[in-house]
């Protein structure tokens, strides 16, 4: 029932439920307590109120904002608790008394004085946001100042309002005691309180205080565009929760040939981006990205299919690529949308049939198989457990956008899967973590999940106090102590070396201090290594555990497993690459032939029904090699998905890298001799329309310079023309037959061609 009440309520916890309802009932207790008139009563209500406001805020409590969309927004509740104080003070027959007027006065210039603080706050805030926000990169050509202290910024509407306790408790004081002094000292301490909030915020007006303007801050982008001239991008857009998306790129991305750039355009995912040494450009504008230099750029990646690619995809002097987020048999891999992309890369064989299958245009030749270069940190299975348990790993997908049944197992197949795990013959141990969008479309995956964790929390308790286990956690004590202790001390240095820029800074401040420190980096990279260690040495290996958030991580999770439980995404797919038995839900129940037919990550695991029944042959897969009799399918399947072992992923993917690089090349060259001809033609037709015998000296002029400026129009083109390509480049291709007869295969002259390099795994 409690429940019920909550998804419905639209909060997040019983707690969060309990302050709304104490909320809803003070108020009216408030009017009621004003009326009779009972000033005990008033303050109690009151009270009451400014607490669980206090609370739901805390909390970001999703009740807040439906308050304010429907006029019950936090000014009109503070408004309405003043208001009833007013009409206390009449029912209390003081309509008459200086005290009265005071109050009023108080409350009608106090409301000047809010009115005035958002203004000066919001100004604040406006003159500090920059038109871009970025990382990595030097903008010592504009002036950054230092951001205003966060207190009076954050929150600051909230902050205000506040303020109007001193003068309610003082006015409640002086009713109370008959002391009227008492409820002068609340008005004053109030007023004087907002005045000084906006005397505080007034220095931060003066130019030298703000962040420069947006022109400065785009003529010094397109300045350090010029001098670093990137040459790869990764553009993303995406939501809140798609940070992860981008983030398992970058150090692929680091490890490319070239000048690599990131280009983002939501601001609040900034934040969210793991440390890289790849400079980061944010720019929320269309109209500011489409007018920016980017004509040095050969290659740009998309890891999503979004709206905002468009502001991308218009620079015909790059070569777009869509390189996804994962790799699966789910309806997104085969997104009908990505033939707007020159090239689409895939993991292995098994991506180029999909398309073939889905036939959503994609063509075939178009389809490039670099496997997946992330999944290095990824070890390959050993002859035995690890332990003297097996550890299986959980990990259910989301629910999708379309709720579809066969999206996930976390619905109808989740607690059994996991029950049946944690009731297992031969015990093992449950390693539970959910997809972070769990519940995001559907109240009852989250529902399922929150009990999927208390079953496992449960299961741990009852298992810490079994004599099976009782010897090996005593043995262990010691040692899993120092490895907590080791935890503290990793992720509090962590935070030291994560932080960027200092305590307070905004998004502008930082844009200027954070520049990359790849020593810094190192040392990040390889404490989070040792944090993930810690974490499962801090836990007993027969100690069952819930995984949430981006430590450890989805692979170290796959690292420490000895078999896995998930549903048709990508996670199948990239946990093949350590060749562990694995189980596939078909929650859609299409049986186990059909499911496998449609699903080709299915063809190696354990198909499970919603009853979770099948889990035996899994976990006799794990117990006992000779009885893994889809070992040698697992093998064929990493192949198929993957690509081969040799070269590696980000070799392959490099070599992609360089060959569409090399046909950008032969493009932009193919584009500017043309227009060089059109201009000689049209120069041409000038001198013979003005009956010249003899082309005038402008025509050999222009010539001359379409054929010796070529090489500097490929360093620095001029804005919105097609970018010049390098000499070598061209050269190369001319001399190169091969290439010749690739670039008659596509449509363009032989000439234009530029050598490329063979990408996809044999």
């Amino acid at each position: 029932m409690i429940s019920t009440i909550i998804r419905l309520a639209r909060v997040g916890s019983g707690s969060e439920l309990a302050a709304a309802v104490l909320m809803g009932l003070g108020y009216p207790s408030v009017l009621v307590a004003a009326l009779i008139p009972n000033l005990w009563f008033f303050a109690a209500a009151a009270a009451v109120t400014y607490a669980a406001d206090w609370y739901l805020h805390q909390k970001k409590s999703y009740l807040v904002n439906r308050l304010g969309q429907v006029r019950l927004g936090l000014p009109i509740r503070f408004l309405l608790r003043e208001l009833l104080m007013v009409l206390l003070l009449a029912r209390e027959g003081l309509a008459d008394h200086p005290l009265f007027y005071a109050a009023v006065g108080c409350l009608l210039v106090f409301y000047g004085l809010q009115a005035a603080q958002g203004a000066l706050a919001t100004f604040v805030r406006l003159r500090r946001t920059m038109p871009v926000v970025t990382r990595n990169v030097d903008l010592h050509a504009v002036r950054v100042p230092d951001a205003p202290p966060r207190p009076l910024l954050d929150r600051s509407a909230e902050k205000i309002l506040h303020f109007d306790v001193l003068a309610l408790a003082g006015l409640l004081a002086a009713v109370i005691t008959g002391r009227d002094a008492y409820g002068y000292a609340g008005v004053a301490a109030t007023l004087a309180l907002g005045l000084l909030y906006i005397l505080a915020l007034a220095p931060y007006l003066r130019r030298s205080r703000r962040a420069p303007a947006a022109g400065a801050v785009l003529k010094a982008v397109t300045k350090w565009l010029g001098e670093y001239q990137p040459t790869v991008a990764l553009y993303f857009s995406g939501g809140a929760d798609s940070a992860y998306q981008l983030n398992m790129w970058l150090e692929t991305l680091e490890r490319l040939d070239g000048r690599p750039i990131i280009i983002m355009r939501e601001r609040n995912l900034v934040e969210k981006l793991h440390q890289t040494t790849v400079p980061v450009l944010c720019v929320p504008g269309g109209q500011h990205l489409m007018a920016m230099d980017l004509s040095t750029i050969r290659v740009t990646l998309y890891p999503a299919n979004v709206g905002k690619n468009i502001h991308m995809l218009r620079e015909p002097s790059t070569k777009h690529v869509f390189i996804g987020h994962g790799d699966s048999d789910k309806l997104a891999s085969v997104n009908p949308f990505s033939k707007v992309y020159d090239e689409v890369w895939t993991a292995g064989q098994a991506g180029r049939d999909r398309y073939a299958l889905a036939e959503v245009g994609v063509r075939d030749e178009d389809i490039v198989e670099v496997g997946r270069p992330q999944l290095a940190p990824i070890t390959p299975a050993a002859a035995t457990p690890k332990h003297l348990i097996p550890t299986v790993l959980y990990a259910p997908t989301w629910e999708g956008w379309d709720h579809k049944a066969g999206n996930t197992s976390l619905l109808l197949a989740g607690e059994n899967i996991v029950r049946r795990l944690l009731e297992a013959d031969r015990p093992v141990r449950v390693v539970y973590k959910p997809h972070p969008f769990t519940g995001l479309v559907n109240r009852k995956a989250k529902a399922v999940d929150a009990r999927i964790r208390q079953m496992i929390i449960a299961a741990a308790a009852a298992r810490a106090t079994d004599p099976r286990w009782a010897g090996q956690a005593a043995e262990t004590a010691g040692q899993r102590s120092a490895a907590r202790a080791e935890l503290t001390r990793i992720e509090a240095r962590l935070a030291e070396l994560t932080e960027t820029g200092r305590p307070g800074s905004d998004e502008a401040e930082t844009s200027r201090t954070s520049l990359a420190d790849p020593h810094r980096l190192a040392e990040v990279r390889r404490l989070r290594a040792e944090r993930d260690d810690a974490y499962w040495r801090s836990l007993g290996w027969w100690e069952h555990t819930v995984v949430t958030g981006t430590a450890p991580s989805l692979y170290d999770c796959f690292n420490e497993a000895d078999a896995m439980v998930s549903d048709i995404s990508s996670v199948v797919s990239d946990f093949i690459t350590s060749g562990k038995p694995y189980a596939v839900t078909d929650s859609a129940e299409l049986g186990a032939e059909e499911f496998k037919r449609q699903n080709t990550a299915v063809r190696a695991a354990v198909v499970l029904s919603n009853s979770a029944a099948e889990l035996d042959e899994l976990l006799d897969a794990v117990a006992d090699p000779a009885a893994d009799r889809l070992a040698g399918a697992r093998r064929e399947l990493k192949r198929y998905l993957l690509g081969p072992d040799r070269p590696t992923s980000q070799e392959r993917f490099n070599a992609a890298v360089r060959a569409l690089t090399a046909k950008a090349e032969a493009r932009n060259a193919s584009v500017a001799r043309k227009l060089a001809g059109e201009e000689i033609a049209r120069l041409d037709e000038e001198a013979a329309g003005a009956g010249a015998t003899e082309p005038p000296a402008a025509v050999d002029t222009v010539a001359e310079r379409g054929a010796a400026e070529e090489p500097e129009q490929a360093e620095r083109p001029e804005p919105g023309t097609p970018a010049a390509v390098d000499p070598a480049a061209v050269e190369a291709a001319e001399a190169d037959p091969a290439i010749a007869e690739d670039a008659a295969a596509a449509g363009a002259p032989a000439e234009a061609a530029a050598p490329t390099t063979a990408a996809a795994a044999p």
